[in-house]
Parts: structure tokens; sequence; C-alpha cells
């Protein structure tokens, strides 16, 4: 299993220059991938502009969006800035898309909430005819564009996953969590006949260092998952703030069947990100 950091955009408040500076260090040290989540009415910069901005500073990692919401953004023009990230950064975009759980998202866009997951299908099936009917410049750096994964928890998302995709992102949880909806995903595919088996992505959140640091990122989780009430301080609570923790996260979901696990920030500080490069290191993993 392959293990990827987020970038710190999604933080409120975060440095713009520390993107930059996070992104050095990510290509430089053990990580396979780079992450952004996706907001509109939150204080997070945008994740495919963000991605677009780090692409030129960056050489191996690939950029993953885990995910964008797919229903929010029109579907000629998510191709089009999708096939000029994957150009200018040389094939290294994996575009996650998903409905998303937020209303005011929807709002603030003024897109009915209701219709989000035709939608989704529907820029599903337009988004590989637009590239490979290359109408709409400029091509993306493989015929068949960018790898797309879709994340989600319904019937309907496995089902996108083995019509569309090339695989499934689960937006975090134990391990557990992970291996019963990585089970279904795949489960689809077979029932699909599809070859081989799709991708599977996941992420989960870290905040490493003293006291004070580790409530930041409480907090943090607290606030970005408010939207679903009581539930919050339970996600809230899988934030993963030891070496141990970790070590015994990325275990599991290696074990779980894993593809790619993401590690969000849940502080924005640089120094977060190499605390956990030290702790790759010391599992002996290095960049793959």
């Amino acid at each position: 299993m392959r293990v990827g950091v987020g970038l710190p955009s999604g933080v409120p408040g975060v440095n713009p220059q520390m993107i930059f500076e996070w992104a050095h260090k990510a290509d430089a040290g053990p990580f396979s991938s780079l992450g952004v989540i996706d907001r509109l009415v939150y204080d997070a910069y945008d994740s495919l502009t963000t991605l677009a901005a780090i692409a030129p500073v960056t050489r191996r990692v690939k950029l993953a969006t885990t995910i964008v919401i797919g229903p929010l953004q029109n579907n000629a023009l998510l191709a089009k800035k999708a096939a000029t990230l994957d150009a200018i950064s040389h094939g290294r975009l994996v575009l996650g898309l998903a409905i998303g759980a937020r209303k005011e998202d929807y709002e603030a866009a003024g897109i009915d909430y209701r219709s989000r997951g035709r939608r989704l299908t529907e820029q599903l099936s337009l988004l590989r005819t637009i590239w490979e009917e290359s109408h709409i410049g400029p091509a993306p750096a493989s015929p068949h564009g960018p790898a797309l994964l879709v994340g989600g928890l319904s019937d309907s998302t496995y089902a996108r996953v083995a019509r569309y995709t090339d695989g499934y992102v689960h937006g975090g949880g134990p391990p557990r969590a992970f291996a019963r909806a990585a089970d279904k995903a795949c489960s689809a595919w077979l029932d699909a006949r599809r070859p081989g088996k799709p991708q599977l992505w996941a992420q989960g959140y870290f905040t490493l260092g003293d006291e004070t640091t580790v409530d930041a990122g409480y907090q943090y989780m607290r606030n970005y998952y408010a939207f679903t009430g009581p539930f919050a301080e339970r996600i809230a609570a899988g934030l993963l703030t030891t070496p141990q923790a970790i070590a015994q996260f990325i275990r599991g979901y290696e074990e779980a069947g894993c593809d790619e696990l993401i590690l969000f920030p849940a502080v924005a500080e640089v120094a977060q990100i190499d605390r956990l490069a030290d702790v790759l290191l010391g599992l002996g993993r290095t960049a793959s």
C-alpha cells in the first residue's frame, strides 16, 4: 500500500506560502501522493486551483482530489480543468468525485441539492467522452483522461464505480469500515464484468505534537464535521495523534486491501508533515 499526504489547503487560515513549502517536502519525502479536499462554503482553497498551483513545483507525487464535489461543477468546464491539470502535471492527476453531503454548498452554488446524485451520474458518463473526443482541449496526458475515482457509501456509489470509473475512494473512519465499503465496490465491479479490480483509495486525519497542537486538531475536526451534529465528536475522536496510532491505522488499511491511503493534516503547520515523514520512515516506508 502506498501512503500519501494531504495538503493543508482545507484548514482555515493557512498561509499560502506554506502550501508550496508543504508540496516541496511531500515531493521530496516518503509520500506517493498529495491530496486535497473540497468545500464551497468554508475557509478553504479551491481544490483544482490549488493542485494546478503546486503542479509545476512537484515532479513525482500524484495529485489527487479526494474528493471534488462533482455536481457543483459544470461538466464541460470540469473536463477542461481536469485535462489541463493532467497535462501540466504530466499525467499525475487522480480525479476523485462525489456528491458531497453539505446542503449549504449547493445552496451557495444555486444548484438543487436533491439533484446531486443524478448530476454526478451524468457527469461521470460525459467526462470520458469529452476527453476522448478531444473537442474541448487541451488533450489530457492519457487519451482516456486522468484516473477517475468515486466516493460515497450508497449502493449508487458502488454502481458508479463499476460503470464509469477506475476505482473507489473512502472518506475516512476505521479500517473495518473501509473494508466493508471496498468489498461492496469490488462486488459491483465483478457484477459489471469489469476486468481486473478497482483501485481502492482512502483517507484519514492526523495531528502530531504537544497537547495544545492536538487540541487544535480536534477543534478543526469538530468544526469541519459540525454539519453531522453530535456525530462530529465521534469523527473527531478518530483523529490520529500519536506515531503508534498512525502505524496501527496504516497496518489496518493495508490488511483491508487499500491501495493508497492519504493522511490529511488537521493543523496547518509545516512541522506536521515533517513529523509524519519521520513516522513513515520509522516504519521503513519510502516514496513509491
